[in-house]
């Protein structure tokens, strides 16, 4: 099904880059769930879903206040770039890691480590699975804190 959505929707036949990266998306969360053997999910996996979803909820609020980022989504990571030098000490604490070679910090929870650092570049990576630029919402910076 993924190659023939791919076929259709690729860029480079005629597609668009949004629907493409969505079927990405998916495509690497239903790859994702049949290495794991899950199938309909039960009520323990949804609450599991729903504690994933609060920790990176957390993470977040712990660094979107910081001058000089950026915060991306990009797949199901969470990738901050722009002048995160003077809040590297800030960045880890909220459990943010560095890749060097991509000169960004990162967050993932453990359902979504790889066994080694990928080769591909942040751009190549935000091309594939898209990216969304998060905000802070000063109406709602109580509520974050």
């Amino acid at each position: 099904m993924y190659k023939k959505l791919a076929k259709q929707f690729h860029p480079d036949l005629g597609g668009d880059t949004v629907t493409m990266q969505e079927i990405n998306r998916e495509f690497a969360f239903a790859s994702a769930q049949a290495i794991k053997g899950e199938g309909n999910k039960s009520e323990e996996e949804v609450a599991e879903e729903i504690r994933l979803s609060e920790e990176y909820r957390k993470a977040i609020a712990k660094i979107i206040h910081l001058e000089g980022i950026v915060v991306e989504v990009v797949g199901y990571w969470i990738w901050v770039t722009g002048d995160t030098y003077p809040w590297r000490a800030t960045l880890k604490q909220a459990g943010f890691m560095f890749a060097p070679k991509k000169m960004a910090w990162y967050f993932r929870t453990a359902d979504y480590a790889v066994s080694k650092g990928g080769k591909k570049s942040l751009d190549e990576i935000r091309a594939k699975y898209g990216s969304e630029k998060l905000q802070e919402d000063r109406a709602k910076r109580n509520y974050l804190n």
